[in-house]
């Protein structure tokens, strides 16, 4: 129903809750994962430019901590995949759904450090050390406030909200038809005639009278 409140209890047991967790979480693991994708086949094919071997030290010791920060986030992102397929049908799933949202709290924070380390480097060789630095820092600062900061004050928000009233459960309810005083039913089941017996009994006579 459209009035009803998004925080309303589910009606579900604790596996079905856990079920649907997991569900959404691998949905959202495939978005990040994506990402990870990306930025690690652009890393592994950035070290066999021509241009690679004008870095400098600087340079090439940001550029390997960038590409061992991608393959730690892609490990953790990954995580809950294998350890759901390893603990298969072992009645592990709600101890699987715990440890692998925080695989991916972690992953998250090791892939924006990730993002942040792979722009600083990619201005610091087309612009300089200043300038990719301080695209470092602002790629860091976006990363935090939409990862972090927003969800924290999303849910302090909704912490201040009184909670919802939970809607009226639809209760049927079935009427019968309650007796009479001589232990009848007060309706009757047969459908009322236009004229009653006594009554058809003198038009006859008055109209053979």
């Amino acid at each position: 129903m459209s009035g009803e409140s998004p925080r309303t209890a589910r009606n579900e047991t604790p596996l079905e809750r856990a079920d649907r967790n997991f569900a959404e979480l691998l949905q959202e693991l495939r978005v990040t994962q994506t990402g990870v994708q990306i930025l690690f086949a652009f890393l592994l094919t950035l070290a066999f430019t021509p241009r690679f071997t004008s870095l400098d030290s600087y340079q090439r010791g940001l550029y390997v901590v960038t590409l061992l920060l991608s393959v730690i986030a892609a490990a953790l992102l990954t995580a809950p995949a294998a350890l759901h397929r390893t603990l298969f049908q072992q009645g592990a799933k709600i101890r699987i759904v715990a440890v692998s949202s925080r695989l991916a709290r972690i992953g998250l924070a090791v892939l924006a450090l990730a993002l942040t380390c792979s722009v600083s480097l990619v201005v610091d060789v087309v612009h300089g050390r200043p300038e990719g630095l301080a695209a470092g820092a602002f790629t860091l600062a976006v990363c935090a406030g939409l990862w972090g900061l927003l969800p924290h004050l999303v849910r302090r928000r909704l912490g201040e909200r009184p909670p919802p009233e939970r809607p009226p459960e639809s209760r049927t309810r079935v009427r019968s038809p309650g007796p009479s005083r001589g232990g009848r039913s007060t309706r009757s089941c047969r459908p009322r005639r236009s004229g009653s017996r006594t009554g058809g009994h003198r038009t006859r006579r008055r109209a053979s009278g």
